[in-house]
């Protein structure tokens, strides 16, 4: 059909009236004005490219030429420009004296058009790989009432609930359990003092400690060569609270040492935590990230989460550990059951009477020159402040206040009207643990200058919390929308610039080793099994993040001595 298009001149107009270059159509005479492009009958142009038609601009001015009655005159020949008319873009040939003939050019406006659509395409797509890198690395606004946030919570009532049950059967074993550790904690000291190395060569091989450093560390790991069984590498998959939700994902428990109950795998395996090689590796890795001061994790003896055991009997061997290393050690309270202020005053004078004289036993100097110990208390938004206010004000009915066993209590902020409760509560300061920027309000990265400015003006202390990053896809397959990529370290660097900016006087790292929530720092390695392929710190080596740490600790140190003057 194309071969059959005639272009067609039109004649000069036989009246005396001036006419413009106009476009002949079959069937129709006289002189017509220029139309725009969508009035343009197809059939009426056409331009003679040998044996083919040429529409538009010509490709090769050798190769078209432009038909004129009664010759044919080169394109070179031929004047030529691009006029615009409503949009339409129009091509104007002169043939010699000839009229002058109008024709569309098509072949322009569709490989603008297509031209256009695959920029406007690309660009899109450039635009949502921007989004996504940001979502991943800082997500700026999630507050915390959103389904990802507020709903994982939860699992605290399960938790609760679970541990309501497993009381009675841990009160059972107690005495079987209590004996058994301390046989294995007694090894282990014999053992540690065996082979403890001259403590000066350690402080030479290592960098100094940060006691403004505090790092969330773990013991309830275990296997069969030292604790009879898997614990807490074997975690079960915990289901979504909405039964419709949780219906499309795997049930059941991890199968350790192959598959564990994380997303990474330790260099170390699936290790127990009374292994004495184990603590001291934990040691010397903490120490050489130069942090100060180990948060551990703690329950009241014969208590633990729904997934472990009891682990007070340990914490003689973790002290001595530390002290070697010239570490110390402070205590994150978990929520046991029963948690008030009448449990938490003897469960605080517990502590102190037992543990208070090691020399690893953490104390912070005051602003009044005190040395008190420290508490770090995990969910204590679950108590009212009214409760909290019997022990942690003076004039409470169970204050601990002035007293032997007076310490500074650190309170969990996920919400914002948090900052209220903690501070009428009689709390000294406030952390924000969750290394997940954006999951709450406490954790995300934008509010922690109005934290510490709230904790300023109330003589509070305000501890932001930073993460390498946050994947618990083993243990809560249909949370992948709280993961936090790692980005090659870039994240935990970025969470450590947002927390020097607010200039605080201690920074907490979460965590050392909580692999279930792919928060550790502790050294992971590739590995790949037939059912699972682990992530790891690649192309970096398995303690990059240890030496992560160790650079903003030294970053911190200079910075607060410009902090001072």
């Amino acid at each position: 059909m194309l071969n059959s298009w005639r272009m067609r001149i039109c004649p000069p107009p036989a009246s005396a009236e001036r006419c413009e270059p106009a476009l002949a159509f079959p069937g129709l005479s006289g002189c017509r004005a220029r139309l725009p492009y969508e009035h343009v009958p197809l059939p009426a142009l056409s331009l003679a490219v040998g044996q083919r038609p040429c529409f538009g601009l010509p490709r090769s001015a050798a190769a078209c030429a432009v038909n004129c009655p009664g010759k044919v005159v080169p394109h070179e020949e031929a004047g030529r420009r691009l006029l615009s008319f409503h949009g339409s873009q129009l091509l104007e040939v002169s043939c010699g004296q000839n009229p002058s003939v109008w024709i569309l050019n098509y072949d322009i406006m569709a490989r603008f058009r297509r031209r256009t659509c695959i920029i406007l395409l690309l660009f899109i797509l450039f635009i949502c790989s921007i989004m996504m890198a940001l979502k991943t690395l800082r997500p700026d606004r999630a507050g915390f009432g959103d389904p990802f946030g507020l709903g994982l919570l939860p699992e605290l009532q399960q938790r609760i609930v679970l541990l309501d049950n497993k009381q009675n059967s841990l009160n059972r074993i107690q005495g079987d359990t209590v004996t058994r550790v301390s046989n294995l904690h007694s090894i282990a000291v014999n053992t540690m003092k065996a082979s403890m190395p001259p403590v000066n060569k350690l402080e030479e091989e290592l960098s100094s400690p940060n006691y403004n450093f505090h790092i969330f560390y773990y013991s309830w790991f275990g296997n069969p060569q030292f604790d009879g069984k898997y614990i807490h590498w074997n975690h079960p998959l915990l289901p979504h609270w909405d039964p419709k939700i949780a219906n499309n994902y795997p049930k059941g428990r991890h199968n350790p040492p192959e598959d564990i109950g994380a997303n990474f795998y330790p260099e170390l395996g699936s290790y127990s935590s009374k292994d004495p090689s184990v603590i001291e590796a934990h040691m010397k890795q903490m120490r050489s990230a130069s942090t100060g001061v180990i948060v551990l994790s703690w329950y009241p003896p014969g208590m633990a989460d729904e997934n472990g055991e009891p682990t007070d009997d340990l914490v003689p061997v973790i002290l001595d550990y530390a002290h070697k290393y010239n570490l110390k050690v402070t205590f994150h309270i978990e929520p046991y059951k029963d948690r008030d202020d009448r449990s938490m005053y003897h469960n605080v004078k517990y502590i102190i009477d037992k543990y208070g004289g090691h020399p690893a036993f953490y104390r912070h100097k005051t602003s009044t020159g005190r040395f008190l110990p420290m508490f770090y208390v995990y969910d204590s938004y679950v108590t009212i402040p009214e409760i909290w206010a019997n022990l942690l004000t003076a004039s409470g009915s169970q204050t601990i206040r002035n007293t032997p066993y007076d310490a500074l209590f650190i309170a969990l902020l996920v919400e914002e009207r948090h900052k209220h409760d903690i501070h009428r509560s009689g709390f000294d300061g406030m952390y924000t643990y969750f290394a997940t920027n954006g999951f709450s309000y406490g954790s995300s990265h934008h509010n922690w200058a109005s934290l510490k400015a709230f904790c300023d003006s109330n003589n509070l202390m305000f501890i932001p919390s930073v993460g390498p990053g946050y994947i618990d896809t083993s243990i809560r397959p249909w949370n992948n929308h709280n993961t936090r990529n790692r980005v090659n370290g870039k994240y935990y660097e970025t969470a450590f610039s947002a927390a020097l900016l607010v200039r605080p006087e201690i920074i907490s790292i979460t965590s050392f080793n909580e692999w279930h929530e792919g928060t550790q720092i502790e050294k992971a390695v590739p590995k790949r099994t037939g059912q699972v392929v682990y992530l790891d710190y690649k192309p970096h080596k398995p303690n990059v993040y240890l030496e992560l740490t160790q650079k903003w600790s030294e970053k911190y140190r200079k910075e607060q001595e410009q902090w001072l003057m």
